[in-house]
Order: structure tokens, then C-alpha cells, then sequence
């Protein structure tokens, strides 16, 4: 039974990003996924739009910020014929780009994600997390990210999506789907491949 399946289609509705001004123009990213459950896993590809805000100058040790504005989105009530309970542990990482520090990150308005979520700095990624669950079949928007930096003397400060591998992925969530009436953890990770910059701003 390829219950890892399952959780491949419910990835398509949680992953069209935009933002209403940016720095850039709106990019496909396609992440490289990988979804597990009972012992069984299953590879695919998904095509993600993103659109992110970047200053294009900062002065040398300057501030600037980085902005992600999610666009609404609905959760599947089904996938392969199984129904669809919940999603569940979604985690987003932002790595903190190069010629930058990490000063501040929050979080704007978002709706139906069934739990608080949060933004931290672990290790060098600024992580969205949305603890959930959110109910299949229900609409959701997820939060607006801002990541506030200081920018180093010289060079550029170019932004891209995390995760280089299914072993340092940068999307990680649990689907929880009913099989023969019973719920099962279909855990997906994936990274962008390629990963392209997504805004690049110099200094000086």
C-alpha cells in the first residue's frame, strides 16, 4: 500500500507564495520532495511561485529587511482516494543570507492555521513554524514573515529558499490521513533543486 503517496498530493494547495511590492520578479521554484509512511517512500517534484521584497542598496553596516507575504490557500478534504484529516509540523526554513546578521524576525497576520505560529533563529535559518493542525478541507493563510538584518561593510546580501537535501530539507510537515479508518503520519521533506536567488541587494 503506498500510503507515502498520499502525502505527495497534499502538498500542491500549502506552497504559492506572493507578495504584494518586491524586488524582484515572482520566480518557480521546484522543490525536490520526499514522503514517507509505513516503511514506504515516494519521490516527487512540486513547482513553488515565491515572490520576496528586498531592498536593492544598503549602506555598508546598514539595516534592511526581508519580506514574504503568503498568499490564502485551502487544505485538501482527500488525496488517493483517502481522506484527509489534518496537516500538521509544517516548518519553512529562510537561511540568513552571507554579508548579513540576523538582527529580528516577525510575524503579520495569518488565519485558520489551527495553533500560534512562530519564528525563531535556530542555528543559521530563520524557521516559520505552524505547529497546527489544520483541518483538511479547511482555507488557511499562512503569516507574513519580515527578517530584519545589518548588512556587512562590502559585497552583496542575496536571499534563497533552505535546504540542500532530503537530509538538510528546507519543508518538512506531517499529513495525517485515514487508512481503513484508522489515522496514519505521512511525514514529506524536500529542498529546491535548483535554488535560485530569489533577491539580491547590494551595499554601499
Amino acid at each position: 500500500m503506498k500510503l507515502a503517496g498520499f502525502a505527495s498530493l497534499l502538498l500542491v494547495p500549502m506552497l504559492m507564495f506572493s507578495a504584494t511590492t518586491a524586488s524582484a520578479a515572482p520566480q518557480t521554484i521546484t522543490y525536490k520532495l520526499r514522503a514517507s509512511a509505513a516503511g514506504q517512500s515516494s519521490d516527487f517534484t512540486l513547482d513553488q511561485g515565491v515572490d520576496a521584497a528586498a531592498p536593492a542598496t544598503v549602506a555598508p553596516n546598514g539595516t534592511l529587511k526581508v519580506t514574504i507575504d503568503p498568499a490564502p490557500n485551502k487544505i485538501p478534504s482527500e488525496a488517493g482516494g483517502r481522506q484527509v484529516r489534518e496537516i500538521k509540523g509544517l516548518a519553512l526554513k529562510l537561511p540568513v543570507p552571507g554579508n548579513s546578521k540576523f538582527q529580528s524576525a516577525s510575524l503579520a497576520g495569518g488565519s485558520g492555521l489551527g495553533g500560534t505560529p512562530t519564528v525563531a533563529l535556530q542555528g543559521n535559518d530563520v524557521v516559520l513554524s505552524v505547529p497546527g493542525p489544520i483541518k483538511g478541507g479547511a482555507d488557511f493563510e499562512l503569516p507574513t514573515v519580515t527578517i530584519n538584518l545589518q548588512a556587512g561593510g562590502t559585497g552583496t546580501i542575496t536571499t534563497k529558499l533552505g535546504g540542500t537535501s532530503y537530509d538538510a530539507p528546507g519543508l518538512t510537515f506531517t499529513a495525517v490521513v485515514t487508512v481503513f479508518g484508522f489515522p496514519v503520519n505521512a511525514a514529506a521533506k524536500g529542498y529546491p533543486d535548483p535554488s535560485p536567488v530569489l533577491t539580491t541587494t547590494t551595499i554601499g
